[in-house]
Formats: structure tokens, C-alpha cells, sequence
């Protein structure tokens, strides 16, 4: 994912109970993801269905994201995706994917994202978290500060561009980088998310094992709204995450 840019702080008021390119933190570039070597292209998967991504599966209790599916659903998800090699970084630029965009109340995504999953968040009047807790939800590392945390995208911007975004117009590029309704975004520590970079899951993994279940289902989610396409080492690791549910 890219380091990204925090503008303002939140908006909106939810509970995090876990909580975690994402994507950057204040004066961050984007979401902190670093460029992955480039491989061959591959053909741009079909436009994405607006339907809801849960149907009527009801999340697992303990889900900290939105638009979270049942690991049963996940799984009918994750056989559903095209398998492919990732394409090509050339023409990626953090600037083709807008954000963050305006919420509305002087409050722009990130300050969203921190109202909506910090806990006991006060903001001023420019909408800037100025106080707050967070718990990430990849590390377990509770943060008391906003300045420290990154909004993270789950599926990195430039993960996204080597799996069929480079194909998308700039309007479906801005909706997938400030996505709130599936789950996409999350407020994550610096350096869980510095560390996690624009890494699939077979490069990359959450430190905290208990999180597994979550991050494979977000994962698996966000690609099948979007039609992004996975290796066949990201669909093995993805499996073994979507496993660690309880059944």
C-alpha cells in the first residue's frame, strides 16, 4: 500500500474493538507501500458488481471492519477470483488513485477513519483528531496519538494497479482509495503498516495471528467487489488465513 496524507481528523463515531498504501499517516506519502518487482501483465478483470459485498451472511463476532463477510462466504469469494500474474508497476502513480476525499463537516476520509475506529476521539473544529485510543488491529499495539497512526488500505493502491486497477478510470480509482462501506480502510499502527508496504499476503502477514481471520475475509472481500485478480500464492495464504475462523 503507500504511506498517505493526513489532512484532518474524524467524523464519524464507531467502536474499534481490534482495529489497524493502508495507508499513511499525517504528512505521510500515501499509504506507505513501497513499489513490488514489476511481472508480466495481465488482462483487466471485468468491472465489479455494486452489490453489497456480505449478502445475507452475517459477520463473525469480534469484526472490527465494515462490510465484513462470514469466513463461508469468504471461501465461495476467494474460488471466485481470477487467477493471474501480476502486472506491471509502469504508469502507477499514488496521485491516479485521489485521496483522501471530502466527507462532508470539514472532514476528509483518514479523519474519518480515525473518528470511526478510535475509541473516546475528540476533534476541533477543523475535524482534527486531537485526542483519542486505537487499538491495530495487525499488532495489537494500542496508540494514543493520531499522529502516529496510518490509514491503511487493505489491498494496497499499487497492489490493486498490478491486479487490474490500471485498467480503471480515474472515478473508480478515487472510490476504491476512500471506500468506507466494504472493508478497505482501517487505522493501523505506523509500523505495522510501513512494514506491511504494497505486500500481498503471501509476502506479508499481520505479526498478530489472532487477525488472520479478519484480513483474509477484508482481503478476499475487497477483490471480489473490485474484480482484482490473485496469484496463486496469494489464493494458498488467503486460504490458510480464511482457516484460522472458527468454524
Amino acid at each position: 500500500m503507500g504511506r498517505q496524507t493526513g489532512v484532518r481528523a474524524g467524523a464519524v463515531a464507531a467502536v474499534l474493538l481490534l482495529a489497524v498504501a493502508g495507508c499513511g499517516g499525517p504528512k505521510s506519502a500515501g499509504d506507505g507501500k513501497t513499489a513490488a518487482k514489476p511481472a508480466a501483465s495481465s488482462s483487466p478483470p471485468a468491472a465489479p458488481s455494486p452489490a453489497s459485498p456480505g449478502g445475507d451472511a452475517k459477520p463473525a463476532a469480534g469484526d472490527v471492519l465494515p462490510g465484513m463477510v462470514s469466513a463461508a462466504v469468504a471461501r465461495t469469494q476467494l474460488a471466485a477470483l481470477t487467477t493471474g500474474k501480476p502486472g506491471t508497476m509502469a504508469g502507477y502513480s499514488r496521485d491516479k488513485f485521489t485521496h483522501w476525499a471530502e466527507q462532508g463537516d470539514k472532514c476528509d476520509t483518514r479523519e474519518t477513519v480515525l473518528q470511526r475506529d478510535g475509541r473516546g476521539v475528540t476533534r476541533d473544529a477543523e475535524c482534527r483528531a486531537v485526542s483519542g485510543s486505537w487499538t491495530s488491529l495487525y499488532d495489537g499495539a494500542v496508540v494514543n496519538e493520531a499522529s502516529k497512526l496510518d490509514i491503511d488500505h487493505m489491498v494496497p493502491l499499487a497492489e490493486a494497479w498490478r491486479s487490474g486497477a490500471a485498467a480503471w478510470d480515474a472515478a473508480r480509482r478515487k472510490a476504491f482509495a476512500n471506500d468506507l462501506t466494504r472493508p478497505q480502510l482501517l487505522a493501523v499502527s505506523a509500523a505495522s503498516n510501513r512494514s506491511k508496504g504494497d505486500q500481498s499476503p503471501d509476502l506479508w502477514q499481520p505479526s498478530d495471528k489472532s487477525s488472520w481471520c479478519q484480513y483474509g475475509r477484508a482481503w478476499t472481500t475487497v477483490k471480489s467487489h473490485y474484480g482484482l485478480t490473485v496469484t496463486e500464492a496469494e489464493r494458498a495464504m488467503l486460504t490458510t488465513m480464511i482457516d484460522t475462523c472458527a468454524a
